[in-house]
């Protein structure tokens, strides 16, 4: 379907004016945490890294770093292992009910997050589990599975079959043709699955408020200081780390997402 050139134009703007609206809030977060003022506003008072050096004293916000990372890492490993399996079992093999299972490791992605948070607060309560890292991760492991299961699905789809068939008829077992064969071609789906999922767990915060109790990752934390109205120089110049931070690991993700298809489409 070939657009006229009226309706490029307007599709061009329109695509322009959603990027601005959704990302100017943004870009104004890095902005205002070089003020030399407490408060968010223009023009700047002038530029200063005061707000940038203060983090470094601050053990609470060391703290809560630390916890997110804990979190993170362990969702990201976890999510992925579960990924791999969920994404062999869905592209690799027919059984009853397949395509509701599908759909429900995908589910988490459209019910309302605090739905979910607050489910799991009951069960985990409960089930007599007290509110910990623990629960922060088995809260991140839904939502990250699905996103897990998502690129490694496409990287199963990418390669022969035939490949781990020949293994096996050259008498490797199954767990052999797994660690030298499919984990080998699936590398850098694995990789970007690991980053996206750690990413993910890093900036999510309805599921760690909820679940954290005494041990407060860093969106909880960020939370907790917006409360004070001296504290929000410092929120700026932590928020403008974690944008940065965030962004790095989407781009290395999807560069390995696309390495991936490039080595996938070259493979005769």
């Amino acid at each position: 379907m070939r657009f006229l050139p009226t309706s490029r134009r307007l599709l061009s703007s329109y695509v322009i004016i959603y990027v601005a609206i959704l990302y100017f809030p943004v870009l104004l977060l890095p902005v205002f945490s070089f003020n030399d003022s407490a408060t968010p506003k223009l023009p700047l008072v002038g530029l200063t890294f005061k707000w940038y050096e203060s983090l470094a004293g601050n053990t609470a916000m060391h703290g809560a770093a630390w916890n997110s990372l804990i979190v993170g890492v362990s969702a990201a490993f976890l999510s992925t292992v579960l990924g791999i399996c969920a994404a062999r079992a869905i592209t690799r093999h027919r059984f009853r009910g397949k395509a509701a299972a599908g759909s429900l490791i995908m589910a988490p992605l459209i019910l309302p997050e605090i739905i979910i948070a607050i489910s799991l607060l009951v069960v985990l309560l409960g089930l007599g589990m007290q509110l910990s890292l623990i629960t922060v991760i088995l809260g991140h492991l839904l939502i990250c599975v699905p996103y897990s299961v998502t690129v490694l699905i496409s990287g199963f789809e990418g390669f022969d079959p035939s490949m781990e068939e020949a293994s096996r008829d050259l008498g490797e077992t199954a767990f052999g043709t797994l660690r030298r064969v499919t984990l080998p071609m699936l590398m850098p789906s694995i990789v970007s699955s690991l980053l996206v999922t750690f990413t993910i767990s890093l900036d999510e915060f309805i599921l760690a408020f909820f679940l954290s109790g005494a041990e407060p990752t860093l969106p909880v934390y960020i939370w907790g200081q917006l409360r004070f109205a001296a504290k929000l120089p410092n929120v700026l110049a932590l928020g403008s780390i974690l944008i940065a931070a965030s962004l790095v690991l989407l781009t290395a993700a999807e560069m390995f997402r696309r390495r991936a298809e490039r080595k996938m489409a070259v493979r005769p």
